[in-house]
């Protein structure tokens, strides 16, 4: 992988020198602590102990899909393959998982598990190309996470891929009382018409334009376009798409029939201020907010 170079230009021009943390479980723990800072994520448990090894970070990301966090803390351990051995047991023993949940936030949060796209996120000082490769040939939701330390008080993180998985598990129990369907996205749009198909393409493709770190996250119910936190989530409702973008109503012009303040209602999705697309039209008129909720998180 390309190396990174950081300088410091505050009193003339000094490279400041990359290293790996001294010990992996401090940065283990300073992870776990800043879990939601630097990946938007939950933090649910530290060495989650199963019946033939122990999961060294348990967490729940905004969507409520379970993730896994796996360090490298030797050259010779294969991180990836250790990761994807807990992902098959965690799917194996969601009861286990959801007991879990429920004891530390709650059986409300339980019941909203989604096991449509969990997730292994690897942090190791150093990756090689066929690590990636090979993560990019399981069309699993893993990914890669680079770290390095500059000085005592820099630390990088860098994405090293963005998979693409499909969709697995189940739709979560809790019901959307509004639609009064639980439907997968994919039976909803494969069901809308060509028309409406066509719109939603032209949605993906501009949002993943924004930029490299813009990655589709297909859920069961609806599409999270995410950096490291969502900033456009879209479901389909009969003829047209609902979009639930990380903006603040209350800095935002609401256009009745296209623009809503969601904060206070229930809603599939992430998001308080929701947009909603009939036409490409609309599409067009919704493109600022789009770049807004790209360039505000």
């Amino acid at each position: 992988m390309a190396d990174i170079n950081l300088f410091s230009i505050d009193n003339g021009v000094i490279e400041l020198p990359s290293k790996s943390v001294a010990l992996e479980k401090e940065l283990q723990t300073l992870i776990e602590q800043n879990m939601t800072i630097f990946f938007g994520i939950t933090f649910l448990k530290s060495e989650f102990v199963i019946s033939n090894g122990r999961i060294d970070s348990l967490g729940l990301d905004e969507n409520y899909c379970p993730v896994i966090f796996e360090y490298k803390r030797s050259l010779n351990e294969n991180v990836i393959n250790q990761g994807l051995f807990y992902l098959n047991w965690l799917l194996d023993h969601k009861a286990d998982f959801k007991l879990l949940v429920m004891d530390t936030f709650g059986l409300d949060t339980a019941n909203r598990i989604d096991w449509s796209s969990p997730c292994v996120i690897c942090i190791a000082s150093d990756f090689t190309k066929y690590d990636e490769h090979a993560v990019n040939q399981m069309q699993k939701n893993i990914r890669l996470v680079k770290y390095k330390k500059f000085g005592n008080d820099l630390l990088l993180f860098e994405h090293l891929n963005a998979p693409n998985a499909k969709p697995i598990g189940e739709v979560p129990e809790v019901t959307d009382k509004k639609t009064g369907t639980d439907k997968t996205f994919s039976q909803q749009f494969d069901s809308a018409s060509k028309h409406l198909q066509n719109i939603y393409f032209s949605i993906k493709d501009y949002i993943l334009s924004l930029g490299d770190d813009v990655t589709e996250n297909q859920l069961k119910l609806y599409i999270a376009f995410k950096k490291i936190k969502n900033i456009v989530c879209v479901q389909i409702y009969h003829s047209k798409f609902l979009l639930y973008l990380k903006l603040n109503p209350n800095e935002v012009e609401l256009i009745k029939g296209f623009t809503e303040d969601v904060s206070n209602v229930g809603h599939w999705g992430t998001g308080d201020l929701r947009v909603i697309i009939k036409d490409i039209e609309d599409f067009e008129k919704a493109k600022p907010l789009i770049d807004k909720a790209y360039n505000e998180n």
